[in-house]
């Protein structure tokens, strides 16, 4: 059951889309922006379009999923390409990284709006992201990118539970952000890195774990698994199986994180001044 008080936050974001006019929806095919864009579409129909992002930090499952559920929803969707490797400030990956891809992306976007005259981009951003460190946040402000659900006020869970109730499988898709954000921050961000971190990825998918993490710290890999699925993970045979796939890519020490999957865990290892004058 859909608390009331989300019920009527949809009811706003409804009149909030149709405010924007021509709209473009930044897609990921996160929980966040799939509900965006099946919204929007729900009451802009072909005044929208959700756009899709393609580089080499997007791992290729979710690029087919994000694809996969607007077609089933019948949502119009563009792929485009975005060129943040080409940047050094994203290369560099300091504290900032966001930032750079977003800047990029909203760039891209803004081109596109331009050239088929739509009025607005909007993206997925929710209540819940305001308490985190999030640069790109800033990006969206500067290119004046609409915020729907953030101003309707609408927390992760209440999306989740929304898009339950509108019968979208991706309700309880766990959180995946890019590839990038797996690798150390002062880390050169690379193809090979990000080739071998979607590896390493797809191979605990393979052995069937759903939500983790594949953390990049040079010769050290850290991987995260959800706390109710670490049991299996701290299993002897599982232990051997993660020492051989990720030695197989290359890492020489392999280890298991005891707190468990938490979301911007690299986060931590800013310094507390850093978040504190860029958030």
């Amino acid at each position: 059951m859909v608390p009331d008080g989300a019920t009527r936050k949809q009811q706003v974001l409804d009149s909030a889309l149709r405010s924007l006019g021509r709209l473009l929806v930044a897609y990921s095919g996160g929980v966040d922006s799939a509900y965006l864009a099946w919204a929007a579409h729900r009451v802009l129909g072909s005044n929208m379009l959700a756009v899709i992002a393609d580089s080499p930090s997007l791992a290729r499952t979710q690029l087919a999923d994000a694809l996969a559920f607007a077609s089933e929803h019948g949502i119009p969707v563009e792929v485009i390409t975005t060129s943040e490797l080409d940047r050094p400030d994203y290369v560099r990956n300091d504290g900032q990284r966001c930032f750079h891809c977003k800047d990029e992306l909203f760039t891209v976007m803004e081109q596109l709006r331009g050239e088929h005259g739509f009025d607005t981009i909007a993206y997925g951003v929710n209540l819940d992201d305001q308490g985190d460190f999030r640069p790109g946040q800033r990006a969206a402000q500067q290119h004046h990118v609409a915020t729907p659900l953030l101003e309707v006020g609408l927390t992760k869970d209440e999306i989740r539970q929304l898009a339950r109730q509108a019968g979208l499988r991706i309700w309880d898709k766990p959180a995946s952000a890019c590839l990038s954000s797996r690798i150390e921050y002062g880390r050169p961000v690379t193809r090979e890195a990000l080739d071998v971190v979607e590896r390493g990825e797809d191979a605990l998918r393979a052995l069937s774990f759903r939500q983790f993490r594949v953390r990049h710290h040079g010769e050290i890999v850290r991987v995260e698994i959800a706390r109710e699925e670490l049991d299996r993970a701290l299993n002897p045979a599982m232990a051997a199986e993660f020492t051989k796939i990720f030695k197989a890519l290359g890492f020489k020490f392999v280890t298991l994180d005891l707190e468990g999957f938490r979301s911007g865990s690299l986060n931590a290892l800013l310094p507390a001044e850093q978040i504190r004058r860029r958030a």
